[in-house]
């Protein structure tokens, strides 16, 4: 194919990605030029450990963000600093690329996740994972998490005590893989990362920071499954994400 057919085949697909996501129209101003030398893909093991193959200063090198991210995991360990340790399957880490420019921040594990030991392999996983190749990367290139590690019961919100023993550990995590932007995603994830009580409505649509990096709070996939008619709103964050991103070249 030569390489204006390449262009519109992707183009196309890209477009057909962005109407299952339920977004009418394409973004303006500078897209993403440069690509990341890492090529990190997200698996998970029995103790729900996300690693990564990222690339490191050498041939068959790891990543610094790989062995970052396993020294917080192996700090965790087989936790049992709350009670949600109790009645968890798996401890659900998080996947992707350990040297990612962009992470996703979710809120809990829920029945899919503490099965399977990864975040967001739900319905509101596959939302996601549109949402992210609406945004032309995919989700080995990114990194997706939770503010809990544990699945609460019966799927119910995060506690005080719950979200107090597990934010050290989610501070580690992004301290280890050091993004270039944060998509918070729910009222619980931009709360905790942002130690506010706003609502997410407020706080939705602009940047705000977290030591140092700048913090999208948008709403939850979940959410968007019960509220089709935010996507729009969504798509106008990520797209604020797309931007910062592209003015940085990665």
């Amino acid at each position: 194919m030569s390489d204006a057919g390449d262009v519109a085949a992707g183009l196309r697909t890209h477009l057909q990605w962005l109407d299952k996501f339920g977004v009418t129209g394409v973004p303006r101003g500078p897209r993403r030029t440069s690509t990341s030398t890492s090529t990190g893909t997200g698996t998970s093991t029995g103790t729900g450990t996300g690693t990564g193959t990222g690339t490191g200063t050498g041939p068959g090198a790891e990543s610094l963000g790989l062995v970052r991210l396993e020294a917080v995991r192996s700090e965790l360990g087989d936790c049992t600093r709350c009670k949600l340790s109790g009645g968890r399957k798996t401890i659900v880490f998080g996947v992707g690329d350990p040297d990612a420019k962009l992470v996703f921040v979710g809120e809990a594990p829920g029945f899919h996740e503490d099965e399977q030991g990864e975040p967001f392999v739900g319905d509101a996983g596959a939302l996601l994972t549109k949402m992210i190749v609406a945004m032309g990367r995919t989700r080995e290139s990114v990194y997706i998490c939770n503010i809990i590690k544990c699945r609460p019961p019966g799927n119910r919100n995060p506690e005080p005590d719950e979200l107090a023993a597990c934010e050290p550990f989610l501070r580690q995590q992004l301290g280890a893989i050091r993004p270039r932007a944060i998509v918070a995603l729910g009222k619980f994830a931009a709360q905790a990362l942002l130690r506010t009580e706003a609502s997410i409505s407020t706080l939705r649509g602009h940047f705000h920071e977290y030591q140092g990096i700048p913090l999208m709070p948008t709403y939850h996939p979940a959410y968007l499954l019960r509220t089709p008619t935010a996507k729009r709103m969504v798509w106008d964050d990520l797209q604020l994400v797309m931007k910062h991103l592209a003015d940085l070249g990665v």
